[in-house]
């Protein structure tokens, strides 16, 4: 679907939409086009209830010249209700047989335009994701049909124009997030991510790949292991952008965890529900959606994007529970659990990027812990970190872009549940506090003196249900937190 700024409405046929702020003065509100249709808006907004709040909807069809025009009101309130908007006309019109919207926002102030239709643009374009290309044979009335979306803004098109591209940037990005997310793990895997990814360079991302025998040589044992057990090889994605035109020298650094599937290796899931381990290279996808839309929106931050990739295989060649490996730190990892593997690759994402940049931040994201969903559903992402100051901005950032995470406590306690009777720690502690200690077990490859927040997504990477800005299935989650994090911590 596009989206496009006019002065006026298109003379092409297309479906009104005009925003509301309640079910008072709606005559007013309407076009001089549709001056009699007052008594049936306000008719209709009665009868479905329609108080404005923001996203609900009231439709019905008026009389415009010789033709019938059909209506929508839209409550929205203010510019914090654009996405909200945006979403739920998309929702409406999708799949409605309409192949043109027109969002008329001449009755709003002029100077609230801009910022109103580019929380629109963002709103519908990022409602507006399906994927469909392996449904060979889906009905007609079940395919999308709306291909344009016009935002009308009178005089303020330059500057509508201008608040929206940001935004257009990063419902971009969740587009590529969404799509490495949906993708079957016989599409994505871990050279063929790489690839995917390779696109960012035509944004002016730098892109740098490790293979197998370079992280070999780094001694990158504790990911290394988790891919022995797969024909697929592993691969270290790179990703820098520098905005700042070398001001900051040292980036802030983001790492996904990106396990293109996860069978759980010898200690095998259960087989109902495996079909979703696509998903769990989602802290992956959630980076490079981020570095898209940083990069997408010319961000003045100096930030690197690392994507540790393997296929958790249970092989002949498979890690056994029990092996103990030597992590690129050169810490030794007892491996209980090799269905607990998303550790053992970020510990060493975690110390190549220390010993490459010298960071002073590090944000890792993951679908590390089923504990996590037990713990929080599908409401919140899980933040562990040792800096309250980093603590609050991630979590500001997930408030303001409703990617909500809730902090969880760390201490000694649990860091004693992966201590190890014949190495230096294991990768699995008790049944208890599952997600606490996965953190725990990060923690102990931090440097001193490095800010660290670990962001375990497991719940939130995938949806079962329609949300406000996604249908069912790859969410794109991380990517808006990131970047809202980058634009209030590295550019202000």
């Amino acid at each position: 679907m596009t989206v496009s700024f006019a002065a006026a409405r298109p003379a092409e046929p297309h479906v009104l939409v005009i925003p509301v702020a309640s079910g008072e003065g709606l005559e007013a509100r309407l076009p001089a086009e549709l001056s009699g249709a007052g008594p049936v808006a306000k008719a209709a907004a009665t009868a479905a209830r329609f108080e404005g709040k923001a996203g609900t909807i009231v439709e019905f069809y008026a009389a415009e010249g010789d033709a019938v025009r059909r209506v929508l009101l839209v409550g929205l309130a203010g510019s914090a209700d654009g996405e909200s908007a945006g979403g739920a006309v998309v929702a409406r019109l999708l799949v409605s047989g309409e192949t043109r919207v027109a969002i008329d926002l001449t009755g709003l102030p002029s100077a609230d335009r801009p910022a109103i239709a580019a929380g629109i643009a963002e709103g519908a374009m990022l409602r507006s994701w399906r994927y469909d290309i392996y449904r060979t044979k889906l009905p007609a009335k079940q395919r999308p049909s709306l291909d344009k979306l016009v935002l009308v803004v009178g005089d303020a098109i330059e500057a509508a124009q201008a608040a929206a591209a940001p935004r257009i940037a990063v419902a971009e990005g969740v587009a590529f997030t969404r799509a490495l997310v949906a993708e079957p793990a016989n599409i994505i895997y871990p050279e063929s991510f790489v690839e995917r990814a390779r696109a960012l360079a035509d944004l002016g991302v730098e892109i740098e790949v490790l293979g197998e025998d370079e992280m070999r040589a780094a001694g990158m044992g504790s990911l290394l292991g988790v891919s022995q057990g797969s024909p697929r090889e592993a691969q270290l994605l790179v990703m820098r952008w520098d905005g700042t035109g070398g001001a900051v020298a040292t980036p802030t650094v983001f790492v996904g965890k990106g396990v293109t599937f996860d069978t759980g290796g010898i200690s095998l899931k259960q087989p109902g529900g495996m079909e979703d381990m696509k998903w769990d290279m989602g802290g992956a996808g959630a980076v490079v959606g981020a570095m898209k839309a940083i990069a997408g929106r010319k961000a003045k931050a100096h930030v690197v994007g690392v994507c540790a990739l393997v296929e958790n295989m249970p092989d002949g060649l498979a890690q056994r529970p029990g092996d103990i490996v030597t992590s690129m730190s050169g810490q030794t990892i007892e491996v209980i659990n090799t269905d607990a593997e998303g550790r053992l690759v970020l510990c060493d994402a975690i110390t190549w990027v220390q010993k490459r940049y010298s960071p002073k931040t590090i944000v890792d994201l993951a679908t590390l812990t089923g504990a996590m969903i037990v713990s929080l559903g599908h409401e919140y992402g899980g933040i562990f970190a040792n800096d309250d100051a980093l603590a609050d901005a991630l979590t500001g950032a997930g408030k303001a872009t409703g990617e909500k995470l809730w902090r969880m406590p760390m201490g000694d306690a649990y860091d004693k549940m992966i201590d190890s009777p014949i190495a230096d720690m294991k990768n699995v502690g008790p049944r208890e506090a599952g997600s606490i200690s996965a953190a725990q077990f990060l923690l102990r490859f931090v440097d001193e003196g490095v800010h660290w927040a670990h962001l375990d997504i497991a719940g939130m990477v995938w949806a079962s249900k329609p949300g406000t800005l996604y249908d069912k299935g790859a969410t794109g989650y991380g990517v808006r937190l990131l970047d809202r994090f980058v634009s209030e911590t590295l550019e202000s």
